[in-house]
């Protein structure tokens, strides 16, 4: 999304980014001056404490969601039988 907003292809800048990880397997983001990927840590980005807090949370709420769809299934499944 921020290449596209940026003006840039987002699938082009998708593939440049996935070339450059798998050859250097470091964390990379995109300079939205160029385009271009570039090294994160290197450049002073980093993600912000409530995004890691907000990614934790929603883990954990996917992972209630699909443990509580297994068990209505299984309730749904047993009740069929008999």
């Amino acid at each position: 999304v921020l290449a596209q907003n940026s003006g840039y292809d987002p699938q082009e800048t998708l593939v440049k980014i996935q070339t450059e990880y798998s050859a250097s397997g470091q964390l990379l983001g995109v300079n939205l001056n160029t385009g271009e990927p570039m090294l994160a840590g290197e450049t002073g980005v980093w993600d912000n404490y409530n995004v890691k807090k907000q990614l934790l949370h929603s883990c954990t709420v996917i992972a209630s969601n699909i443990l509580l769809v297994d068990e209505i299934m299984r309730a749904g499944m047993s009740s069929l039988k008999g």
